[in-house]
């Protein structure tokens, strides 16, 4: 189970975090999440990526200010660098990453 605190501690301890919010009754949800995964995969070896239910972990997303699904938070050196909601592209998110990633990885 997902906590406010495992997922700061996650933050904290590493470079780069992908945190994403979705509910099961969420279709794009499910059809953006592997496709994110992989592409995050493919691109960026040091990333770690939470998975929030809100439907579970109810407390989470509003402590992240998160009121709409799919929303994906990056984190890069413990700050918070990308917010993403609902209508998103996978190219989108992966080509505004690139560029700082590769300078905190370089």
């Amino acid at each position: 189970m997902q906590t406010i605190e495992n997922i700061n501690n996650t933050i904290k301890e590493n470079l780069a975090v992908m945190v994403y919010f979705s509910a099961p009754t969420c279709n794009v949800c499910h059809a953006l999440k592997p496709k994110l995964l992989e592409a995050l995969d493919e691109n960026f070896k040091e990333f770690k990526v939470e998975s929030v239910d809100i439907s579970v972990e109810e407390d989470i997303a509003p402590h992240f200010g998160i009121f709409a699904i799919p929303t994906v938070l990056v984190f890069l050196d413990g700050k918070e660098f990308l917010r993403k909601s609902r209508h998103m592209s996978v190219g989108e998110v992966i080509s505004e990453i690139k560029r700082p990633y590769e300078i905190m990885t370089s």
